[in-house]
């Protein structure tokens, strides 16, 4: 009778699935990625040019690379620190839920120079949220017997970049300052954040931050089977995703609006792509995860190579549109296949090694908008345009992207199934 009672006090597998499609929608879709439809309200305000635009990104990006590192080191952390409080790791999610709302609403303070650092906490927090969510809701669904429900987890991204273009395309018809649809998306965090704070109460999700000596100690074994080269192979090959996408999605807008001058079209290309993401993670919940993954992951990426490729071969409303959707479809569907391949490859450490991959992809993001500065820069000192340097940026995006899809085909030549 009591472990009735226990079961039937736990979510539902659905409202495990709708609380983490909640969470990324917050922690990505607007701590991460409201930046993209804002930005050109920003450039029109004249309160950042693009050079300081990329600067922007990148210290959103750089953020989101400290998040995952600190939870790719949180045993240790906690090991080598005894004294340090237990700290659960759905606790750390409410806490970057909380703070993705708190470091929007900063956004819209007419306080230039605060935005680098708030930028920088706001990807700090979406990487906290995007581990934990992803370890506990993952988990929580394994033990329903639900694990391909994780795929519908990942539309929460898209959702919310959805959500986020369609509310920056109004503004720019509206007339609004870019601060008025900060101060927007930060209280739309909260409410939303307000809406799945109970599900994420029950503390006994699988990987609490303190005491994973336990797990630590367990690891060997895995170690043995798999290899610390076929871990390095993963990480790596998830990581050219994270440079391979980032060009387009953070200046999407701007490259249409250089493209195609007084398009009515220019706000819905960002919207396309979140449509493409929502629906990548719902035909995500038909794949069979029993399967080798990896097969799967090289198409992913060369999928969204073709999308990159057609924008700029064709520039132009349709090559646009399909580009935006193909980049789109498969966005987080490699995000739930990584991240069960870890779970495959490192059950006993799942959100310490899924903090790894997130570095990983973090360092490819913090690149991106570097080389388009220094593109730029070039471009103009030559006398040529912006279209110039983000046609080379994309190019170089695409065939980081290929070779991501060959590391994942030689990872399943070289590592077969066992």
């Amino acid at each position: 009778m009591t472990g009735r009672a226990s079961t039937a006090a736990e979510p539902g597998r659905w409202a495990v699935a709708i609380a983490g499609a909640i969470a990324l929608a917050v922690a990505m879709g607007i701590g991460r990625f409201a930046f993209t439809p804002l930005l050109p309200m920003m450039l029109h305000d004249g309160v950042v040019d693009l050079h300081a635009a990329s600067w922007l990104a990148s210290a959103n990006y750089l953020g989101y690379l400290a998040g995952a590192l600190l939870c790719t080191f949180q045993p240790w952390i906690w090991r080598h620190a005894p004294r340090l409080p237990a700290v659960n790791g759905v606790w750390l999610l409410r806490a970057g839920l909380v703070a993705t709302g708190v470091l929007t609403l900063g956004m819209a303070l007419p306080l230039p120079a605060l935005w680098p650092l708030l930028r920088f906490a706001a990807g700090v927090a979406s990487a906290l949220v995007f581990v934990y969510t992803s370890g506990w809701c993952l988990a929580q669904l394994a033990r329903r017997d639900a694990a391909a429900l994780g795929g519908a987890m990942y539309t929460g991204p898209g959702a919310g970049i959805v959500v986020s273009g369609l509310f920056a395309s109004g503004m720019v018809q509206w007339g609004w300052y870019a601060a008025t649809g900060w101060a927007i998306f930060g209280v739309l965090a909260f409410v939303l954040t307000a809406a799945v704070w109970r599900v994420f109460g029950d503390s006994r999700g699988p990987q609490p931050v303190a005491g994973a000596n336990a797990a630590t100690a367990t690891s060997g074994a895995i170690d043995v089977a798999h290899g610390r080269a076929e871990i390095a192979c993963l990480t790596l090959a998830y990581g050219t995703a994270g440079f391979g996408y980032i060009v387009t999605a953070t200046f999407l807008p701007v490259i249409a609006r250089e493209a195609l001058p007084g398009s009515a079209w220019l706000d819905m290309f960002w919207p396309i792509f979140g449509v493409g993401v929502i629906a990548g993670a719902l035909l995500s919940t038909r794949l069979k995860v029993s399967g080798d993954l990896r097969l799967l992951l090289a198409g992913c990426h060369i999928v969204q190579a073709i999308g990159i490729f057609t924008s700029v071969l064709s520039p132009s409303l349709a090559g646009f549109a399909i580009g935006s959707l193909l980049l789109g479809l498969p966005f987080t569907v490699l995000t739930f296949l990584a991240m069960q391949e870890v779970r495959r490859l490192r059950p006993a450490l799942a959100p310490s090694y899924m903090g790894l991959l997130t570095a990983m992809y973090g360092i490819g993001q913090i690149v991106g908008p570097p080389l388009v500065a220094w593109l730029l820069k070039r471009s103009a000192s030559a006398g040529a345009g912006a279209g110039v340097a983000f046609t080379l940026s994309l190019e170089i995006a695409a065939s980081t992207l290929l070779v991501g899809a060959g590391l994942y085909l030689w990872m399943a030549r070289a590592y077969p199934m066992r």
